[in-house]
């Protein structure tokens, strides 16, 4: 089961209470106070897994609580320190302030360890009080209480490419066909429920993570179907690939221009990433139609980069975007595709290292 979002209520663990206590040895019948401290309350911490990618451990539950520090005891004994409550998430997650929404932490990096709640500190003991006006001190400090924080966990996939699409665009045979995923394929819409990660491999130890995007629909950015739980998982992507079906009852046209739609209404940081265009299913139609959809596209054929079949027209700008036509089905120009994908990453990174968007990327 994938599940990308839960809601939670976290809570550090109380101090414990410092102790109240006297020497009472043999021949020692008035010693003085040796009451301990409480021990500290167990931290809420979130700890960032590599193995793990789904929240799927945290459904169904409430709250989520770490241990109370334990009390202090006589001849100075420290209480027990109260166990830590360890969450364990994958990379991509955000942790957000439920009642303000504010993002509260952010884990990218497998073992990445953060304290998000801290436990109350334990009380001290009566022998902290013992002076020459009080030599008897009958009083010793309660434990500070925990904290409590209602969040919203969400996971953002990591990919270096993200593949977007209508439904039965063939995004699943494309991301099986290039990758190590393996999703359900089927000949009707909507088989992918959930996001997918597959690998693919470059060469000379070169490789990318692409995520496969269930399917988009219009009005996706509002809300309707499973759109938002969907859209979020594009953000962190380097490279958005959009797959056009060319077999299917839409028009390549209106797909494209409602994708693009549908992204820059959800998050206008989205037309700044680098992209490509697949036009998919090319095994089912003629060179000419590819050349014609190019146009109306509004994308003069250019010469072929990468390796790419001359059979078939194809467009390559000077910001490294491209139309390719492709069949995931076949393998028809998947190496190509794969190369031209990986020369927007390394341009995506080279942006990331500048601090910087060139111009003229956006989609």
């Amino acid at each position: 089961m994938f599940v990308d979002k839960v809601e939670l209520i976290l809570k550090s663990g109380k101090g414990g209470a410092g102790c109240v206590s006297f020497r009472r040895e043999k021949f020692i019948p008035k010693g003085g106070p040796d009451g301990g401290d409480g021990g500290k309350g167990g931290d809420v911490i979130i700890y960032c897994d590599n193995n793990t990618d789904t929240l799927a451990h945290l459904k169904g539950k409430r709250v989520l609580k770490a241990k109370n520090g334990r009390p202090g005891e006589g001849k100075k004994k420290h209480g027990a320190d109260g166990e830590d409550l360890i969450v364990v998430v994958p990379p991509g997650t955000i942790i957000k302030e439920k009642e303000t929404g504010k993002v509260l932490l952010e884990l990218t990096q497998p073992g990445e360890r953060r304290v998000l709640l801290e436990g109350g500190k334990g009380g001290l003991g009566n022998w902290h009080f013992r002076g020459s006006r009080n030599q008897v001190p009958r009083y010793a400090q309660p434990g500070e209480p925990g904290k409590e924080l209602k969040v919203i966990i969400e996971l953002k996939l990591i990919a270096d490419v993200g593949l977007v699409g209508f439904p039965n665009a063939g995004k699943s045979t494309l991301i099986s066909a290039l990758s190590n995923a393996r999703p359900q394929i089927a000949n009707y819409e909507f088989t992918t429920l959930t996001p997918k990660l597959g690998v693919v491999e470059i060469g000379d130890g070169n490789q990318f993570v692409m995520a496969d995007i269930p399917g988009i629909i219009e009005g996706a950015s509002e809300g309707k179907g499973l759109g938002l739980e969907f859209l979020r998982h594009i953000e962190r992507t380097k490279v958005i690939l959009f797959v056009i079906d060319l077999l299917s009852y839409r028009d390549p046209v209106y797909q494209w221009k409602s994708l693009k739609k549908e992204l820059r209404k959800y998050s206008p940081q989205l037309a700044q990433r680098r992209w490509g265009i697949a036009l998919n299913k090319v095994d089912g139609v003629e060179p000419s139609q590819v050349e014609e959809v190019l146009k109306k596209l509004g994308y003069i054929p250019t010469s072929p980069q990468f390796g790419a079949d001359p059979s078939y027209p194809a467009y390559f700008g000077e910001k490294g975007e491209f139309v390719l036509p492709i069949s995931g089905a076949t393998g028809f120009n998947l190496k190509p595709l794969k190369f031209a994908l990986w020369n927007l990453i390394q341009k995506a990174k080279e942006e990331e290292d500048k601090g910087e968007i060139e111009e003229g990327t956006n989609f």
